[in-house]
């Protein structure tokens, strides 16, 4: 084989491969990976946050008696109890519902990025030996944060109604 037919033969996978990165590149716009990593996120929330609740604004007996009694600080010196564990469970019930809302929706989608942020930080302060799954969650939180929420979201569909008027 000549170094010509070689160099002819390795333009051509080149050219493959470009093209196939180009029709990739279609199929997977950063619009579209913002709002998967969106969703993605929000639902481990969302299924946690269901189950606290028995009802419309009913927070079921479990989830205090988990913060009360069954979930601890893992801090240095500890573990510690949750102070005013019923508190917690009804704010970490309704964070975990109202935030991944925000976040599929793509409204205020930082914000809520930065709460399910700091729940995460809470939990691997409270379940330590999770962190390989805390630590895709923070990673989740921390790209939305930076990257913002695309052009799938109600956020940039009220920044472009602003930007017209």
């Amino acid at each position: 084989m000549t170094n010509a037919s070689r160099n002819a033969g390795l333009r051509g996978v080149a050219a493959l491969v470009e093209k196939m990165n180009a029709a990739l590149r279609t199929i997977a716009t950063p619009s579209l990976t913002q709002l998967v990593l969106r969703c993605a996120l929000a639902v481990p929330f969302w299924r946690s946050g269901v189950n606290k609740w028995d009802g419309f604004l009913q927070l079921n007996d479990v989830a205090v008696l988990l913060f009360r009694s069954e979930l601890k600080l893992h801090l240095p010196g500890g573990p510690y109890d949750f102070p005013a564990p019923t508190l917690v469970a009804l704010a970490s019930g309704s964070a975990e519902i109202l935030l991944p809302i925000l976040l599929v929706l793509g409204l205020g989608t930082r914000l809520a990025a930065f709460g399910l942020l700091l729940m995460t930080l809470v939990i691997q302060l409270t379940v330590p030996d999770g962190w390989p799954l805390h630590i895709t969650w923070a990673a989740m939180a921390l790209g939305i944060m930076a990257w913002g929420p695309g052009r799938i979201s109600l956020d940039s569909l009220f920044r472009r109604a602003v930007y017209l008027n």
